[in-house]
């Protein structure tokens, strides 16, 4: 089961989906509105929410709030991709032009900003203390990923310690929240809130590493990839990392120099080098994959169901950008 037939079992729910996102982001606001626009013609594959769905159908949730959670886990989602374009100064966004080289810097972290502010209206409609206290939290936790990998951007002494850290806070514990939300509104059992909240954060580590390993990987790499954008922005992840670690003297001084410098492009090709000659993006894979199981192992605390065997898929797919 590839993404598609995921996307084919759950089709009503994501035109339902797709729907409810428009309704949420529009507004009196022109601007908003043309925001509006722009994001829904650009949008993603939906991973988060679509994760959402097949949980809560996976537990036979009673309610049909589990499409309310999905949609303000994606709209939390829009926002960070929002604020995240213009901290990395990314002049595109899935092969197209991000929304700040459009709309400009003010106009961009506002609307962010407005979308954040919905996602939270729409916790509210939950009636979920629970609920609402871990993604509160989450947003939280969130934004702190963000100034520590500012903090760390070229860095040459980060560890391997610190870039998980910051993998977690900024990707993984949405997924975490995600699912866990999913296993609350689904009043599951408290086995089945664990495992479905430890299959979220294995899935978000290892999506964030493999997005990482494809950055570097000439090989995948594709009009919607820009090769080398994490070492122009000063961003050192784990094929870097690896790469360093592993490196004679000569090397590892180099690539010191090259995380430093920050946006020098043409020392990129001698870092590839490097890392092949290291099998650093095979390193990461391999770990992306290690996660991808665990994610997966988690599962077997939900009932036999064509949700839970989609879950599984789910955590799958992302291997496929890059095998």
């Amino acid at each position: 089961m590839n993404l598609k037939k995921i996307q084919k079992l759950i089709s009503q729910d994501i035109f339902c989906l797709h729907n409810q996102i428009a309704t949420e982001l529009s507004s009196d606001i022109n601007l908003i509105n043309q925001f509006n626009e722009y994001i829904l013609t650009n949008q993603g594959k939906y991973i988060r929410p679509i994760a959402v769905i097949l949980a809560t159908k996976a537990l036979k949730c009673k309610t049909n709030k589990y499409l309310t959670l999905a949609v303000l886990i994606e709209l939390i989602h829009m926002a960070t991709l929002l604020h995240d374009d213009i901290i990395d100064n990314s002049k595109t966004r899935r092969g197209n032009k991000s929304a700040h080289v459009i709309f400009g810097h003010a106009s961009t972290i506002l609307v962010g900003d407005f979308i954040y502010t919905r996602a939270f209206q729409m916790i509210a409609s939950l009636n979920s203390f629970r609920i609402f206290k871990i993604l509160s939290n989450t947003v939280n936790t969130v934004v702190k990923g963000e100034i520590l990998q500012l903090m760390h951007a070229y860095n040459p002494n980060i560890t391997v310690k610190n870039y998980i850290q910051i993998i977690y806070r900024k990707t993984a514990s949405l997924f975490e929240v995600a699912l866990y939300s999913s296993a609350i509104l689904s009043k599951a059992n408290l086995i089945e809130e664990k495992a479905l909240r430890n299959y979220g954060r294995y899935l978000g580590i290892s999506f964030q590493l493999i997005n990482d390993c494809l950055d570097y990987d000439i090989k995948n790499s594709n009009a919607k990839i820009h090769i080398g954008n994490d070492l122009n922005n000063g961003k050192l992840t784990l094929p870097l990392l690896h790469a360093m670690k592993n490196s004679n003297k000569n090397q590892y001084d180099f690539i010191r120099k090259a995380i430093k410098m920050g946006n020098k492009q043409y020392l990129l090709n001698d870092i590839l080098k490097i890392m092949y000659e290291h099998n650093s993006l095979e390193f990461t894979l391999n770990y992306a994959k290690i996660k991808i199981k665990k994610a997966i192992s988690c599962l077997n605390a939900l009932s036999h169901s064509p949700y839970r065997s989609a879950l599984k898929e789910l955590a799958k797919s992302s291997l496929k950008q890059i095998c």
